[in-house]
């Protein structure tokens, strides 16, 4: 999810300049648009534990001790993704047992129950080897598909469950397992154009394999493009899941993607068909350059001003807005008095699906670029992104 790609001829880096947002006065909002956009999101009650054993309470440390107790009493050495449970002064094991600990409320038996149930599933289940299967699900990794028994190339159910399982796997073979680190992760799921039934289907097997299985393991469960009976059938799984599970749930409604990521992951890290901009090929041209981020008011017109640009020097841009619907442009404005605006982009009406919008130009003398978004003929605030980099000309810098 990564992009910039390496120039074919030498070319050196110019220090970004920073640049000037200017707006006119924005319109004044409705009340009942204001309480929709407060809605979008509700406040979470899930805090993320730090796993460090300072951090506990005594009943908690005790607790900690007492499942590794039973652990060897009941069951003996065992290891969970390459680590060993019971190692000796294993701050990594310590990470694993709190967070089954955690996921009952410190209740050592109940813990103990659900860690043994774990480890005997995920040897009947394989999940220690299923990162070595190719289950030809290829076509679906940074895409979202459904399926009700068997998927559009007539996989089963139950191989399709393997391979949400081995995405989840491989995800976990990122995190570091230590206090303080990264110990968990974020997961995203688009509800759009799912049918009821199958929504039922998948959302029985994946949600109860993964609460069972993987405690703690997700962060935060991001669920976008909800459609409208989705409240129904939530209300049918939601008493078998528990009430910290419950507490990660994010849910976004249809259309509103973008504004619910951007509180929790950075638009350089959001595929594009979400309102980010990361491209599917990005991640080959080394890690990606950050962006800045930026709110579009209902009634507001923005303009980035992207000052310092040198004659002969390439800049490349890239900009989004969040189901953009809105007037869009870009011009180059030299510095020298008596040259001419050049319209880079022209002005034109941006769709709502439209993804973030990747351009370069060349300048032909020193001047700025200036990237525009009105909003004005709308009262819909908007989440927005954009980067940019600037390159000097190679003769510029003999």
């Amino acid at each position: 999810m990564e992009m910039e790609a390496a120039a074919s001829s030498p070319l050196s880096l110019q220090e970004n300049q920073t640049p000037q947002i200017s707006s006119p006065k924005p319109l004044k909002k409705s009340f009942v648009a204001s309480l929709m956009e407060a809605a979008a999101l509700r406040t979470l009650s899930f805090k993320e534990d730090t796993y460090f054993i300072s951090h506990l309470k005594n009943s908690e440390k005790r607790a900690l001790q007492e499942l590794k107790d039973k652990l060897m009493s009941a069951h003996g050495p065992d290891s969970m993704w390459g680590i060993p449970l019971l190692g000796n002064a294993d701050e990594r094991a310590d990470v694993i047992l709190l967070k089954f600990l955690r996921a009952r409320d410190f209740k050592v038996q109940d813990s103990l129950t659900m860690l043994l149930k774990c480890l005997g599933w995920r040897k009947e289940f394989g999940a220690d080897v299923v990162l070595e299967e190719e289950l030809g699900f290829k076509e679906l990794e940074g895409v979202v598909a459904y399926m009700h028994g068997y998927d559009r190339e007539g996989h089963p159910l139950k191989k399709f469950l393997r391979w949400r399982v081995q995405v989840l796997e491989r995800g976990i073979k990122l995190l570091q397992f230590k206090p303080g680190g990264v110990n968990s992760i974020i997961q995203v799921t688009d509800l759009k154009d799912m049918p009821k039934r199958e929504l039922r289907e998948a959302s029985n097997h994946i949600l109860s394999l993964f609460q069972d299985n993987y405690p703690e393991m997700v962060a935060r469960k991001i669920f976008v493009n909800v459609p409208w009976y989705f409240s129904l059938l939530y209300s049918v799984f939601s008493p078998f899941l528990t009430q910290r599970t419950k507490s990660k749930f994010v849910i976004s409604k249809e259309g509103n993607a973008a504004e619910t990521l951007y509180k929790f992951i950075r638009p350089e890290d959001i595929p594009i068909q979400y309102g980010g901009l990361s491209r599917p090929n990005d991640k080959l041209n080394g890690p990606p350059k950050p962006a800045s981020e930026f709110t579009v008011k209902g009634g507001e017109k923005v303009n980035i001003q992207i000052e310092g640009i040198e004659a002969g020097a390439t800049i490349t841009w890239d900009i989004v807005v969040g189901g953009w619907e809105l007037e869009y442009s870009a011009e180059y404005v030299p510095n020298a008095e008596g040259s001419y605006t050049v319209a880079v982009e022209k002005q034109r009406r941006v769709a709502a699906d439209e993804e973030a919008i990747h351009n370069s130009y060349i300048a032909g003398e020193a001047g700025k670029l200036v990237l525009s978004v009105d909003n004005t003929a709308s009262r819909k605030r908007k989440v927005a992104a954009y980067r940019y980099i600037v390159r000097k000309s190679a003769a510029s810098i003999i």
